[in-house]
């Protein structure tokens, strides 16, 4: 009885278990109101139960799923995309996927299934792309797969070490694929025309190990495929011959090698492949190992003039071994004669012999991208009669540090009409250089300049120089259309008169404050501008003229999201074209001209009296000391909560923000720094937060300017401030001289700031470097005291 008890008890709690996994499960699912549902990496090890035709995009991928029933997905009838990749499915009932008959992407790529059976496929009359890669089967089944399938476009099959075989019934009933990919990397069996009967193919992604059966496969594509792609293969052991191929017209437009090892005898066997088929007019080499010294022998190569009509050749990460043992490549120079385009990126190539540069007779394009070039070795690629047609010259990130040198050593190619050179360390830029005469597009992005110099060809119609250390450009370009100078410390607009022929102009990401109506209309050709990610300080001027001028905002390029205010303090982060200020900040003459007669006359006379006797001064110190007057004489060490209180003009910021508080917030230990733009109340009355300010502050420093004495807030902070650090005789003031200016600026008033200026030592912000040091280390010490 005891036993049956027992049993009972267990089953009672399985079951339990059951049912409360199941809403576990369901809960883990998350799907947005558009019916896409995502149950990525969530332990599942079921579909979730409860299904609807809701549900458009379903993702259980990373899961634990073993198997699929035939009701798992019955009530999934709208569903488009379904992925269960990466799972552990071993078996997939037969009416499993009889409801999707809208289904377009189907993945079960990475499981362990170890048949396929056709009958999963037969409802799936609208898929598009299908993933069986990395799964247990040795072959496709033994009936066709794919017959049903009429609208399939994508398509991947194969697996890394169990798939041995290709059937001629395995594609059977595919009439086009836009992409194929078969991982057959031990393939063993290739029964003939076995892809022969898929008529049209894009792309082609074979990976395969051994080339024992690639002559074979590339005899069924030969009249099909557009673009093959061979992927992992070790071609050391590849012979071309000549009887097995009886087509020389193939459609094959394009070959691409990745991660494949070649040796110098298989690539001279490529190379006869090439020449003895036509069309092939591009081949690409990626991630590739030559495992060679360059001999080749390639038998009648002085008959060979071009391999196969190839115009566009591209390598990508070539690794030679035993490059320092490299021969000269003299065999192979002139199956170059025809070829347009070569691209050669991440290669360490430092030299591309003279020889070999003449020979490229037809060359247009050339990109060495991220090699060693030096200007020295770029003499000998560039020698006399070399690349005779080249257009295009892409030299960017290699070595190169003297744009002189580089002018000169390129004044050889008389076509020249492109030259990239960015990504080089050139930091500064002679006053002349000289060009090729027919130069027309020049990128010097990324080069680290500070300025720019006539050395930059008057003959340019599109000049890129962003990225650099730029604080003002003023070259007269009189041919120049595109100008790129985003991302540098530009502060206006270049002049419009040195480019009467601009058209487009980024200038993204300066410290542009502002866009003047008459600057923007001296530009007369200007048809595209980005400004965008600048801080603008929109003035009643600036948003009248940018929220009204419809023709600016058809040119503004990312207007409005991308322009935005950084000041006024009320509107900072907002857009530009939602941005308003007070009507009493941009409409005064108007306030004021709707006054009485009488009572203008009386503001004016309060006015002048107020100015000549100081009255509002003392009006305004009345109120501060009566406000003081309710706190405590001097604030607690434990309310303190900055070093220092930092009081400068607005149009000093860019010191201020950039410099002095990167220098001492930066520190270690670090300074912590009260500025107005970032630390005030928002909302609060300025005044306010001026006096809170001060009084929370161990020190105030002063960066005194031109500006500074200029500025009404400025003025504010130093009434209080005067009143509280100097009246009470208190020595928390720490002045900083920011530039020369005369004693007669600072009001006659603050005669106890004048007289502290005679009588103590301020700090001067010095023009040289070396000095700087001196004054950080002054002013940290200052702050400590």
């Amino acid at each position: 009885m005891s036993r049956v008890l027992w049993t009972v008890w267990v089953l009672g709690a399985v079951t339990n278990l059951s049912k409360e996994e199941a809403p576990d499960q369901a809960s883990s699912l998350s799907c947005d109101p558009t019916g896409i549902c995502d149950g990525r990496s969530k332990s599942l090890s079921s579909i979730p139960a409860g299904l609807t035709a809701a549900v458009r995009s379903l993702d259980l991928s990373n899961n634990k799923i073993a198997s699929i029933s035939d009701t798992d997905l019955r009530g999934c009838v709208n569903l488009k995309a379904l992925n269960l990749a990466s799972n552990r499915i071993t078996t997939i009932e037969e009416e499993s996927f009889v409801s999707l008959q809208s289904l377009e992407h189907l993945d079960l790529s990475y499981n362990l299934l170890s048949n396929l059976s056709s009958f999963w496929f037969r409802p799936l009359s609208s898929l598009k792309f299908l993933n069986l890669l990395g799964n247990l089967y040795k072959s496709l089944g033994e009936t066709p797969l794919f017959s049903q399938l009429t609208n399939l476009r994508i398509l991947k099959v194969g697996n890394i070490y169990h798939f041995t075989e290709l059937q001629e019934k395995d594609f059977a009933g595919l009439t086009f694929l836009e992409e194929l990919e078969i991982d057959a990397s031990n393939l063993q069996r290739y029964e003939p025309k076995s892809l022969k009967s898929i008529q049209n193919i894009s792309h082609l992604a074979l990976r395969m190990k051994q080339p024992v059966l690639l002559l074979e496969i590339f005899v069924d594509l030969s009249s099909s495929l557009k673009h093959l792609e061979l992927r992992d293969t070790h071609l050391n052991t590849f012979r071309f011959s000549e009887a097995s191929i009886s087509e020389t017209n193939t459609l094959i437009k394009k070959w691409t090698f990745r991660n494949v090892k070649v040796t110098d005898g298989s690539f001279s066997e490529i190379v006869k492949l090439l020449n003895y088929v036509s069309g092939v007019s591009e081949v690409e080499f990626e991630d590739c190992t030559l495992d060679g010294l360059g001999d080749f022998d390639i038998p009648g190569s002085d008959k060979i003039k071009s391999i196969g009509g190839i115009e566009i050749l591209t390598v990508r990460r070539l690794y030679i071994p035993y490059f320092y043992s490299f021969y000269d490549m003299s065999s192979i120079y002139s199956l170059t004669v025809e070829v347009k385009r070569i691209t050669v990126e991440s290669s360490k190539v430092f030299l591309v012999p003279c020889s070999l540069s003449q020979h490229l007779k037809s060359l247009e394009y050339l990109d060495l991208s991220d090699n060693l070039m030096l200007e020295e070795y770029l003499r000998n690629s560039a020698c006399e009669h070399a690349w005779p047609l080249l257009q295009t010259l892409i030299l960017r990130q290699n070595r190169l540090k003297s744009l002189e040198k580089t002018g000169e050593t390129l004044l050889t190619l008389k076509n020249l009409t492109n030259l990239d050179i960015s990504k080089n360390n050139y930091v500064s830029m002679p006053e002349t250089c000289q060009w090729p005469e027919k130069l027309k597009y020049l990128n010097l992005s990324n080069t680290r300049i500070h300025s720019v110099t006539p050395c930059i060809p008057w003959t340019l119609e599109i000049l890129d120089i962003s990225n650099n250390n730029l604080n003002s450009f003023s070259l007269i370009l009189p041919q120049l259309k595109e100008l790129y100078i985003s991302e540098n410390k530009l502060k206006t607009l270049p002049d419009a008169s040195f480019l009467p022929m601009l058209r487009v102009m980024r200038i993204s990401r300066n410290i542009i404050s502002t866009l003047s109506k008459e600057h923007l209309e001296s530009f007369h050709t200007l048809e595209a501008l980005d400004a965008g990610s600048d801080h603008f300080l929109c003035s009643c001027e600036f948003l009248s003229f940018t929220q009204e001028q419809r023709a600016l905002v058809q040119i503004l390029i990312d207007w409005p999201e991308n322009y935005r205010c950084d000041s006024p303090f009320s509107v900072r982060g907002r857009r530009v074209r939602d941005a308003r200020l007070p009507a009493s900040e941009c409409h005064r003459a108007a306030l004021v001209s709707a006054m009485g007669s009488v009572l203008l006359l009386l503001l004016l006379l309060t006015g002048v009296l107020c100015h000549r006797g100081h009255g509002l001064w003392y009006l305004k110190m009345m109120w501060a000391w009566l406000q003081a007057k309710r706190k405590p004489r001097k604030a607690p060490p434990g309310d303190l909560c900055y070093d220092a209180f930092v009081s400068y003009s607005e149009r000093d910021a860019y010191w201020v923000e950039n410099v002095m508080v990167q220098e001492l917030e930066h520190f270690d230990p670090p300074f912590r720094l009260c500025l107005h733009k970032r630390d005030f109340i928002p909302g609060k009355w300025i005044i306010d937060n001026i006096i809170d300010s001060i009084e929370k502050s161990h020190k105030t420093i002063f960066v005194l300017s031109e500006n500074f004495v200029k500025s009404e807030w400025c003025k504010y902070e130093l009434d209080f401030s005067h009143f509280r650090l100097f009246d009470e005789n208190n020595d928390a003031a720490i002045l900083i001289l920011l530039e020369p200016i005369e004693k007669k600026a600072i009001p006659q008033r603050f005669c106890k700031l004048r007289k502290i200026m005679n009588t103590k030592t301020y700090l001067e912000w010095p023009t040289e470097e070396t000095q700087q040091e001196g004054f950080w280390l002054n002013l940290r010490t200052a702050i400590k005291s």
